[in-house]
């Protein structure tokens, strides 16, 4: 959520209509606006200028892209315990700031700045624009490497992956990447992903398995069988079993549901062993440091931190099949509204891909 609420601070000091729309003699696209906040119904597909690309960026012609946790929590501001008003002051009192949701596409690269030497017309390629959002619309403007903001980046598609898979490498792979460079990961270590059947869930089994850890999923009796596919040596049904209760000792725990805090899994963690809140409320966030301070224990939590040379990672590793984005459904374009009330619903596996 801190995530959130720092890009949305930066797109107030923007003045021209933020997410890539920085041009407008381009003529006019189609993308999905919101006016003030709430259920999906709040969505409108209007016309808005086309952006035109600057020196150093890139315009995409988008081909499919995402609609995330992240997106839905924008958008209607539900936020964990304690970010209500933090999300207020930063997305908007009396409407967003930030008109156009998505942060996720693959496309196709249509124009090219003047500067820009690493992409060329014609190349394909996905894009990651975090709290920038702005995908979800026909076209998209991204800055080459070096030359944009760090929240905004492109890269090549990896040529196994057909458009909808590689819109949904991002914002799951770069979370998990993100939490377990921090947390300092090691090979062979034991590590449960609580909520192991979502969006970062599904990544961070499978880049948890990539870097050597042995992983135990946690997730409904229904997804059982997708975790144990994409990687877990082990799963556990959360509706016949508390994890808590087991007496097993985990040295990484992730939680992706908020169902886990320090209080209620202190003890599944072993001496050394680190919680990584990737939803959490606030209370439990401003709680860490002592945790630290008074235990052999860590609980990490915050803004993620990520760039380009992680989306080539991710590249990468999709073309030798050791990560490959799990899609739960897909739309059309004309069905964005659906798709968000399906994200909404709480119950996706893995990522909801819209074409465009």
């Amino acid at each position: 959520m801190w995530e959130v609420i720092r890009g949305a601070v930066a797109l107030q000091t923007r003045t021209d209509g933020g997410a890539g729309l920085t041009v407008t003699r381009g003529g006019l696209l189609k993308a999905y606006t919101y006016d003030r906040f709430g259920p999906p119904e709040v969505l409108t597909l209007k016309e808005v200028p086309k952006p035109v690309p600057g020196d150093h960026e890139v315009l995409v012609r988008v081909h499919a892209t995402t609609v995330t946790a992240g997106d839905w929590r924008v958008r209607s501001l539900d936020v964990p315990r304690g970010f209500g008003l933090l999300s207020r002051l930063a997305l908007g009192f009396s409407g967003p700031r930030q008109p156009i949701l998505g942060t996720e596409l693959s496309g196709q690269i249509e124009a090219t700045g003047k500067a820009v030497t690493r992409f060329q017309v014609g190349d394909e390629v996905f894009g990651f624009t975090g709290t920038r959002m702005g995908c979800h619309a026909e076209y998209r403007c991204l800055p080459e490497e070096g030359h944009g903001r760090k929240d905004e980046a492109v890269a090549l598609k990896p040529a196994s992956l057909g458009h909808e898979e590689a819109a949904a490498l991002s914002f799951g792979g770069t979370t998990a990447l993100s939490f377990f460079r921090r947390a300092k990961l090691q090979r062979g270590e034991q590590v449960l992903v609580v909520g192991a059947s979502g969006g970062v869930g599904t990544a961070a089994v499978q880049l948890a398995r990539h870097l050597g850890a042995r992983v135990t999923g946690v997730c409904s009796t229904a997804n059982l069988e997708l975790v144990r596919s994409i990687g877990a040596e082990q799963v556990i049904d959360y509706t016949n079993e508390d994890f808590t209760r087991s007496g097993a000792r985990y040295d990484v725990i992730v939680d992706t549901a908020g169902t886990a805090p320090f209080s209620r899994c202190e003890g599944s963690l072993a001496e050394g062993g680190r919680l990584l809140v990737v939803l959490g409320s606030l209370p439990e966030m401003l709680r860490a440091p002592w945790v630290s301070l008074t235990t052999t224990k860590k609980v990490i939590g915050g803004v993620v931190s990520w760039g380009v040379e992680d989306l080539r990672l991710l590249a990468t590793l999709a073309e030798a099949g050791q990560y490959r984005p799990v899609i739960d459904r897909r739309y059309r374009f004309e069905e964005m509204v659906e798709a968000h009330r399906h994200v909404d619903a709480g119950h996706k596996r893995g990522n909801v891909v819209v074409t465009v």
